[in-house]
């Protein structure tokens, strides 16, 4: 497994902590490692859309101006923790560098982002996550496309918090979120037939995907390894998509609240290398 340096630009300040998440199949044989996705900088980013927008203004929803209620904070981090909680416990390596950098710098790691995959199709894709987000203040923002992957993402920046002036963690500043979404239909016809057949099984799963993020499990049935092989072969995202479902992809470290000489890009990956991590710099989608 790898801990990835997500170089955004000469100014990054965030690392990017993504260990391919264990893949269960019906088969006893593992599927390898996933390959990395794309650097964020191959994209291509779209104007703002001038079609009317799929979520209609909402007046229950607080303005991203607004901090949210206590209780709605609250509840909303337990949910996000849960969903952290799921990612380190299937990835053991994004737990130790995470250890490790609270243990050298007294405990200061904030989050960047959160990063979460999905099927755009039948309703699973950015939709299926988005709305949850938005009823707590997130607000959409820039898309972003990925050609050569066949791939778009939004996303979606955190409400103000005036209750969480410190702390770490989910217990700190609130991450930004990015939802991508496989565009099945420029797939081949033999991918998008598997992706189709395991959705029907899903029932309404795609209105329940924030549980299943946040308990680690598919709304769909247990993919075999035949069904993997399929769709590695032309896309890890698709791949990784079908067995980890809504599961968290990865999160990134917000390098910049670093107390120590660590705080920067360069410094902390320096450090993580010298405790014996292998790093890439290949960026996450």
């Amino acid at each position: 497994m790898e801990a990835a340096a997500l170089l955004r630009s000469p100014t990054a300040t965030s690392l990017s902590l993504r260990c391919s998440t264990p893949s269960t199949t019906r088969s006893s044989t593992t599927p390898s490692p996933a390959s990395p996705s794309p650097h964020p900088l191959s994209a291509v980013r779209s104007p703002p859309p001038h079609a009317p927008s799929p979520w209609p203004p909402d007046p229950q929803r607080p303005r991203p101006s607004d901090p949210l209620p206590k209780g709605a904070d609250a509840f909303f981090r337990t949910v996000i923790s849960n969903m952290e909680k799921v990612y380190l416990s299937r990835n053991p390596t994004a737990k130790a560098v995470l250890d490790l950098v609270q243990s050298h710098d007294g405990n200061n790691v904030c989050y960047d982002h959160f990063a979460f995959r999905t099927f755009g199709v039948d309703g699973y894709g950015i939709n299926s996550l988005a709305g949850f987000f938005m009823d707590f203040g997130y607000t959409p923002r820039e898309e972003l496309r990925f050609p050569a992957k066949k791939l778009k993402a939004l996303w979606f920046s955190p409400p103000a918090s005036y209750y969480i002036q410190s702390g770490t963690g989910v217990d700190g500043p609130l991450p930004r979120i990015f939802i991508s979404e496989l565009l099945v239909e420029e797939m081949s016809s033999q991918c998008q037939e598997v992706i189709r057949k395991y959705i029907k099984t899903s029932g309404s799963g795609h209105k329940h995907a924030v549980l299943a993020s946040t308990s680690g499990c598919l709304t769909w049935e247990k993919p075999i390894y035949s069904d993997y092989q399929i769709l590695s072969r032309e896309s890890e995202y698709a791949a990784w998509t079908l067995v980890n479902g809504y599961a968290l992809n990865h999160v990134t470290i917000s390098t910049h609240r670093l107390k120590s000489h660590i705080r920067s890009i360069k410094s902390l990956n320096q450090f993580i290398e010298d405790s014996g991590f292998k790093l890439n710099s290949e960026g996450e989608s």
